[in-house]
């Protein structure tokens, strides 16, 4: 379905000087543009599609999307189409499947309504960008209860090699919602690089749990070329922004993995013979990342928003990896996922101390959540972060040498992990929910201990004075 525009302007050149990797240099060439979509035929008559990716001397890089592999050096034949790449939008790709490219592989018909739109998007200018202010459920506690995330947000996950990172994510799809909206929410799902069992879990779950219907999926498999790879979230981005901004929807989408991402990016950078940047990487990167990353948002005048959570797989699981580290700066925040918790057995392994959400407070309150929802979550921060103080104490003088008050805290520590960050795959909670759970653990401390939420508030929600009210 990702098609090319009117054949405006068609050049044709038979002077292929090189072939390097997945990149072709096209000699003789003065007139071609950036981005621009060229289609390469080879003597035996198959057709394959390509992106300018330089040009200057006379000559052309081409970025070959089926890769290199077969072509020959004479008789192959490169027309330069003076069109970017298009796909086709439609709300008709809701409930389906498509590759990196944004063709169908559930075995539907093409998509036919809806309009072509440039895969690279219009930016959008910030003078009409709105403030995120109205929060979205993820049926997650960690993130709902902690790190809520808002509308027009972009809020990463950051995980490690052989973590839960694809169970959350689709946990997410399924679960997220918007209250009061739900029938004008959708999830764009973009799969990127990933292996044959993962493409096939997505699929099965979402088919499965009946979510497909308001999902669209793109699914770019590991062994497919680097440069579809780098397609692969612009196409789905591109449904995304015309779900929104034309069509009024809220819209999640959902990104795994942008650490294939980066490495697709690496190997280009590295065929292209391009002066690296840290650890290998080109040092555009950054830019690169944020043209993906700034399509998120909410626009004034517009009832629909974009929100983003990108998931990306730290390599080492070390967050001062150029990945995590760059993509940190353009974005709102982020989710850690603890190895060390996922050992203990917990699901979803979220460090939410180490987690931050930098919208959360213009999200949650009154009327968006509950009146209680910012006390509660300061104070679960503060006595988490000292019962991790403790524990650590508490392995070298002892837990008998404590007092009485640190050892509740320890005992919080453990309920709060077990009872709060840990629920199950198919458990969705409601923000009242977890703030009740939250309660609940809270109430193992004295009350004198809770100093970060409001006397009213404890009057009011703390299982003890609400025991009270239900007896009488």
């Amino acid at each position: 379905m990702a098609a090319i525009g009117k054949k405006t302007w068609v050049r044709e050149y038979e002077s292929i000087g090189e072939i390097r990797g997945p990149l072709l240099i096209v000699e003789g060439v003065r007139d071609a543009a950036y981005d621009e979509i060229v289609e390469v035929e080879l003597p035996t008559g198959e057709k394959r599609r390509g992106r300018v990716l330089d040009t200057a001397f006379g000559m052309a890089v081409v970025q070959v999307f089926e890769g290199t592999t077969g072509i020959p050096k004479t008789g192959t034949k490169v027309r330069f189409l003076g069109r970017t790449l298009e796909v086709r939008v439609s709300e008709e790709m809701l409930g389906r499947i498509f590759d990196g490219l944004g063709n169908p592989i559930d075995g539907g018909p093409p998509i036919i309504g809806g309009e072509k739109r440039d895969v690279n998007g219009e930016p959008l200018n910030p003078a009409a960008r709105d403030v995120p202010e109205d929060p979205i459920q993820t049926g997650v506690s960690a993130i709902d209860g902690m790190n809520t995330l808002v509308r027009g947000q972009k809020l990463p996950i950051f995980s490690g090699s052989g973590l839960p990172h694809n169970m959350l994510a689709a946990q997410i799809a399924r679960q997220a919602t918007v209250r009061g909206e739900e029938e004008g929410f959708a999830v764009v799902f973009a799969a990127i690089g990933v292996k044959h069992d993962e493409a096939i879990f997505f699929r099965k779950f979402f088919e499965e749990t009946g979510a497909l219907k308001r999902v669209a999926m793109f699914i770019n498999l590991a062994d497919e070329p680097p440069m579809v790879r780098l397609v692969t979230p612009r196409v789905a981005l591109t449904l995304a922004e015309y779900l929104a901004f034309e069509k009024d929807m809220h819209v999640l989408v959902i990104i795994t993995d942008m650490t294939n991402y980066c490495e697709a990016l690496r190997e280009i950078s590295a065929a292209r013979e391009e002066v690296p940047g840290r650890q290998g990487y080109p040092g555009y990167m950054y830019s690169d990342l944020a043209s993906i990353y700034e399509r998120a948002g909410r626009a004034i005048g517009k009832k629909g928003s974009i929100t983003q959570m990108p998931i990306l797989t730290m390599p080492n699981d070390d967050i001062t990896h150029p990945i995590p580290d760059l993509t940190g700066y353009i974005t709102e925040g982020q989710i850690v996922l603890d190895r060390n918790l996922w050992n203990k057995g917990i699901y979803p392994p979220i460090n939410v101390l180490m987690s931050l959400s930098r919208l959360m407070r213009d999200g949650i309150g009154p009327g968006k959540t509950r009146e209680d929802h910012a006390d509660v979550a300061n104070q679960l921060f503060a006595a988490y972060a000292r019962a991790q103080e403790l524990r650590q104490l508490a392995t070298i003088v002892g837990e008998e040498s404590l007092s009485e008050v640190d050892r509740k805290y320890l005992k919080f520590a453990d309920e709060f992990e077990r009872r709060f960050l840990s629920q199950g795959f198919y458990e969705n909670r409601s923000f009242e929910e977890t703030l009740d759970i939250a309660w609940e653990v809270l109430s193992i401390l004295p009350e004198s201990e809770l100093t970060n939420i409001k006397e009213e508030f404890i009057k009011k929600y703390h299982p003890k004075y609400r025991g009270q009210k239900a007896g009488q």
